[in-house]
């Protein structure tokens, strides 16, 4: 049965070797989904300054070379019988264009490259990465590598510190995310959580206390038990459900790049002020976590 009917891949203007390209092609594949392959483009914030002729000429010039670029990608994969269409976006508002399309065609999985720096270890995000993982309606793939384009091993890092109505149903949408993933590329699912033993992140007490060894081990224990419910639950097989101790961030980094995961769902949520500044774990992960990240936001939201 097919996961998808219509995946949305954005690629960039500068013709580069693409990892989201091959995964979308993949994953079309796999389930028959049609892809719709866009590229964006606008003003710079100088073009004011330019005389309106000087303007024009950059729009067209734009729209040409990118529109021949999008045939040049899009000719092999329509010779494999996958229905491609592709689109030249000449916008100043490039995140509210794509979520528009995300809305109407309408896609159900949003693929985008962002680009592993290996010299820092580190990948490097655009801004329109950050919005997308914060406003796009649908799940995200951001793609830093693809030495497998259609995943071999899926995991889902989900949290389940806090109960699920606090969150907006995230857990269940990053699993459901990943399974659905899993599903169309035959591959391992797992299920991850990382915790941490501190009062402020085990929020099972009724009240306060005093923080003891009985009473640390207590917690953990009920959350292991209430882990082992959800993935129970959702027929996680026991060989694959992973309980670890340490800081998300790393736990996921270090399980990612040990298990060989292809592909690492997680959720994301609009942030205020100071949370906003410093980013959720998801686009924190995207800077450490060895593989590709699958962004889910919460149905609540937005």
């Amino acid at each position: 049965m097919s996961q998808y009917r219509r995946l949305l891949l954005i690629l960039e203007s500068v013709a580069r070797p693409s990892s989201a390209l091959s995964r979308a092609s993949a994953l079309a594949e796999a389930s028959g989904a049609a892809i719709h392959i866009v590229t964006c483009g606008g003003p710079y914030s100088t073009v004011w300054l330019m005389d309106k002729a000087v303007q024009e000429h950059m729009h067209v010039d734009f729209m040409k070379g990118q529109e021949a670029h999008l045939k040049e990608v899009a000719e092999p994969l329509r010779a494999k019988g996958l229905q491609v269409t592709t689109e030249v976006l000449w916008t100043e508002d490039p995140v509210g264009e794509l979520i528009r399309h995300v809305k109407e065609l309408p896609a159900d999985l949003v693929i985008k490259d962002t680009h592993h720096e290996p010299a820092l270890k580190r990948a490097f995000m655009t801004p329109l990465d950050w919005q997308l993982l914060r406003e796009c309606p649908v799940p995200v793939n951001l793609v830093t590598f693809a030495e497998q384009p259609l995943p071999r091993k899926v995991v889902a890092a989900v949290d389940l510190s806090q109960p699920e109505s606090q969150i907006g149903g995230v857990n269940e949408r990053i699993l459901a995310a990943a399974n659905d993933l899993a599903l169309q590329s035959n591959a391992e699912l797992h299920l991850l959580h990382a915790y941490e033993n501190s009062p402020a992140y085990l929020t099972y007490a009724a009240g306060p206390v005093g923080w003891s060894k009985e009473l640390q081990d207590e917690l953990t224990g009920l959350l292991r038990a209430n882990f082992n419910q959800f993935a129970e639950k959702h027929g996680v097989p026991e060989k694959r459900r992973h309980v670890v101790l340490g800081s998300p961030i790393r736990v996921i980094s270090d399980f990612a790049g040990r298990e060989h995961m292809d592909v690492v769902v997680m959720g994301t949520l609009n942030r205020k002020g100071l949370e906003k500044v410093l980013g959720s774990t998801a686009e924190q992960a995207l800077y450490q976590v060895p593989s590709s990240i699958l962004a889910v936001r919460p149905p609540t939201e937005g």
